[in-house]
C-alpha cells in the first residue's frame, strides 16, 4: 500500500495543472479590452487611472479564481496540491513584487512606468506558474513580458494600448485557446 501511494503522490507531483480555465482567461481579457479606452481617457488623472485599472485586476482575479475553482472541481483537480500549488507558489512571488512596485512608482510619480512594470511581472508570474501547467500558458507570459519590454520603452499614453493588448487581446486569444484545447 505504502508504494501504491507513493507512485500515486509521484505521479501528482509531475503531472501538470490543466484546471486553468481558458474561458475565465477570455473573460479577464474582455475585462481589460474594456478598460483600456478608459484608461486612456483618464492617463491624465494618475490617482483616477490607477483606480482604475486596480478595479480591472481585482475584477480579473475574482472572475480567474471562480473559473478555475469550478473547472478543477470539473476535473477533480486539487488547487492546492500537486501542480496547483507548484502553479500558485510560483505564480505568487512576481505578483507581490508587483503590488509593492505599483505603490513605490505611484508614490514618486512614476505611474507612466506601470504599464511595462505589470506586464512584464505578470507574465513572468505566467511564466513560471505556468512551468506547472499546459504548455500554451507560458507561451502566453512570454508574449506579456515581451508587451511589457516595449511598454518600458514607450512610456506614457501608449501603456494603455499595451495593457490592452497584452491583458486583453493576448488573454481572449490564448484563453479560447486553451477553453478549444483543454475543456473551458
Amino acid at each position: 500500500m505504502d508504494n501504491l501511494q507513493f507512485i500515486r503522490d509521484t505521479m501528482e507531483q509531475a503531472a501538470a495543472f490543466t484546471a486553468v480555465s481558458g474561458l475565465g482567461m477570455a473573460g479577464v481579457g474582455v475585462l481589460a479590452l474594456a478598460a483600456a479606452p478608459i484608461g486612456h481617457a483618464l492617463r491624465g488623472n494618475p490617482p483616477r487611472w490607477v483606480a482604475l485599472w486596480l478595479a480591472t485586476a481585482v475584477s480579473a482575479l475574482a472572475l480567474s479564481a471562480v473559473t478555475t475553482v469550478r473547472k478543477a472541481r470539473r476535473a477533480q483537480a486539487s488547487l492546492l496540491s500537486g501542480p496547483g500549488r507548484k502553479l500558485l507558489l510560483a505564480f505568487a512571488p512576481p505578483m507581490a513584487v508587483g503590488a509593492l512596485l505599483t505603490l513605490v512608482l505611484y508614490r514618486h510619480g512614476l505611474t507612466s512606468l506601470l504599464p511595462g512594470v505589470w506586464l512584464l511581472l505578470y507574465g513572468t508570474a505566467v511564466v513560471t506558474g505556468g512551468a506547472f501547467s499546459v504548455r500554451i500558458v507560458p507561451a502566453l507570459g512570454l508574449t506579456l513580458i515581451v508587451l511589457g519590454a516595449a511598454a518600458l520603452f514607450l512610456p506614457g499614453v501608449a501603456g494603455d494600448w499595451f495593457m490592452g493588448a497584452g491583458f486583453g487581446a493576448a488573454h481572449v486569444g490564448f484563453g479560447a485557446l486553451i477553453a478549444r484545447r483543454h475543456g473551458g
